[in-house]
């Protein structure tokens, strides 16, 4: 900094600038609301969250690297542990509808010449025009808002995929483009591209037999939870390694590993679980809404009906639909409930099988009566 000179010819001391300290811990309000929605609908996957809570963040501060993906998640876990719920949670939060995004089933890929299903086949070939591509820069593009101008593309259970699948996703991953069978390009360099899949499994079911949260024999102190979720991590990581190449392995942003949701988990589930129950009927189609109060000891029935470690949430939610909605729809379709009622749901003491009775009708629909 140069020394400035005053009216009289003496010399002024420069003044220096006073550093501002930064805090780049410090989220946006977009931010900040959208992990707090997610977090909201997604139980026990805190790691999944911020993952895509930073991805978003570096999608709207314009810092994804050019010519790249925004970023590529591989999901490991057990079935019914959250992987293809937490895509969906975040569709429906960012662009309004939890089947907003592309997802591509890769069980529908193990063979070679299945991926023409994906890319279309080249002109000449028998069927080409009757049989389009899956992965258009259309189909890209049609989920994409003018607030979030992003796209998430799911490739679901990718360890089913066959090995052509792979060597296209090393140029997806990689450059963000694909070529189709008839040489237009898709730039996929706006979407964020999620894989799904079960690897490991096996081996973190082997680990939690008898399970953390299951059996009270198990300590579940903090340091004995943070060891085993460590080699959890490590073990389905080194499946993951011996299943893909390192070429694949090296073009993921993060790898991560969704836990087996214990007892506490599956409550939490089951609350969000019948608040969805509760939101189907008040926007159903029928003039018929109407307004429950599950009781505890039927919460606690659905629980003990929806608890297994091998399938996790979509266990409960089988039971949910098997014990709770079946019987609302009977009671709806022949005229039992009608519209403002309030219906209160227990479990009967002799049986286990629940109840459910009357309490109010005709009540007005101001606000919904807690549970």
């Amino acid at each position: 900094m140069k020394p400035q000179i005053t009216k009289k010819g003496g010399l002024m001391k420069p003044q220096t600038q006073k550093e501002v300290l930064l805090d780049p811990e410090i989220r946006s309000s977009e931010v900040l609301d959208f992990e707090r929605r997610l977090s909201g609908k997604i139980v026990g996957q805190d790691r999944a969250v911020r993952r895509i809570v930073n991805m978003y963040q570096i999608y709207l501060a314009g810092m994804a690297v050019p010519g790249r993906p925004i970023g590529n998640l591989l999901f490991l876990g057990p079935t019914g542990s959250g992987k293809t719920r937490v895509v969906e949670a975040s569709a429906e939060i960012l662009f309004g509808s939890p089947r907003a995004f592309v997802k591509l089933d890769c069980a529908e890929f193990q063979h070679s010449h299945e991926i023409a299903k994906l890319i279309g086949s080249p002109p000449g070939y028998l069927g080409h025009r009757e049989t389009p591509p899956l992965l258009t820069q259309e189909a890209i593009d049609q989920h994409q808002t003018d607030r979030c101008r992003m796209t998430f593309v799911l490739f679901d259970e990718i360890e089913k995929a066959n090995e052509a699948l792979w060597q296209l996703l090393l140029g997806i991953l990689d450059k963000a483009t694909l070529t189709l069978g008839d040489n237009r390009k898709v730039d996929l360099s706006r979407c964020v591209v999620f894989m799904t899949s079960n690897l490991g499994a096996v081996e973190m079911s082997e680990m939690l037999s008898g399970g953390i949260g299951f059996t009270s024999g198990v300590r579940t102190d903090a340091s004995n939870l943070e060891s085993i979720d460590r080699k959890m991590y490590h073990t389905a990581l080194e499946v993951a390694k011996r299943k893909f190449s390192p070429e694949f392995m090296n073009r993921l942003d993060k790898v991560v590993v969704f836990r087996t949701l214990n007892h506490q988990d599956l409550r939490q589930v089951l609350d969000i679980e019948l608040n969805e129950v509760q939101n189907r009927i008040m926007a159903s189609s029928l003039d018929i809404r109407f307004y429950f109060r599950c009781m505890a000891e039927a919460k606690e029935f659905l629980l003990r009906e929806g608890t297994d470690l091998k399938y996790g949430a979509r266990h409960l939610k089988r039971a949910i639909e098997r014990h709770f909605v079946y019987p609302l729809s009977n009671l709806i379709a022949t005229g039992q409930i009608g519209l403002g009622d309030v219906i209160k749901i227990d479990l009967a003491p002799s049986s286990d099988k629940l109840t459910f009775s009357k309490e109010q009708e005709s009540q007005t629909f101001s606000a919904a009566p807690g549970r």
